[in-house]
């Protein structure tokens, strides 16, 4: 929590963070933080080598999620939020990775970095060229997506790395920005302070209200 909260806060934004907190329709904007898996059910599927559930925040940040999309409201999805956007319009995800995906995507002993491949004229594309290194660490991925995203940036196996919806002013990221900007810069990575200017700048679009922070 506390990156996220650093990493708007340097952006120029006022967080707002809570834990499985109701919509807050003051607030400019939703960030929806990485953590544990989705329960298996909310995608039609069995358990599969997910980790076991909270819930509580699954039901929490579905309606966060919902009453800002419905709004109109921009929303930037990290790790497991990108993971919660997508099911929440319907798509599914790959609950464990094959062990040989896996090892070059999670490590008990820190972050990864792998490189990614973007869209041309996508965001990323714009902001970092073709094909550039993020850093890692998650067991699941994005499998069909949810109505109205597109991926923006894939893994080297394949899997949504970034996802958007411009006209829903949606953009969601499975590696982490947070620790890789401002304060957590680092040689091997891009830097992703873009991600949170860039962010800030749509929410401050229509309103001066501080973007909420979701945990």
């Amino acid at each position: 929590m506390d990156n996220y909260i650093a990493a708007v806060a340097a952006a120029g934004g006022e967080p707002v963070p809570g834990c499985c907190p109701a919509p807050n329709p003051s607030c400019a904007g939703l960030l929806l933080c990485g953590g544990g898996d989705i329960e298996p059910s909310l995608y039609g599927q069995e358990d599969q080598g997910s980790h076991p559930p909270d819930r509580a925040r699954d039901q929490a940040e579905l309606a966060l999620f919902r009453a800002f999309h419905r709004e109109g409201k921009p929303i930037l999805g990290v790790c497991r939020g990108m993971q919660l956007i997508s099911v929440a319009l319907g798509g599914d995800l790959i609950q464990d990775l094959p062990p040989g995906q896996r090892a070059l995507h999670i490590s008990p002993e820190g972050d990864l970095v792998h490189r990614v491949r973007a869209l041309p004229g996508s965001f990323l594309h714009d902001c970092y060229g073709p094909a550039f290194r993020v850093n890692s660490a998650h067991h699941q991925a994005v499998g069909r997506l949810g109505e109205g995203l597109r991926a923006t940036a894939w893994s080297e196996e394949g899997f949504p790395e970034a996802l958007d919806w411009p006209e829903r002013r949606i953009m969601a990221f499975q590696f982490h920005p947070e620790r890789m900007s401002f304060g957590k810069r680092r040689p091997d990575t891009i830097d992703c302070e873009a991600i949170f200017r860039t962010f800030l700048e749509v929410c401050w679009r229509d309103s001066h209200c501080p973007p909420i922070i979701d945990t």
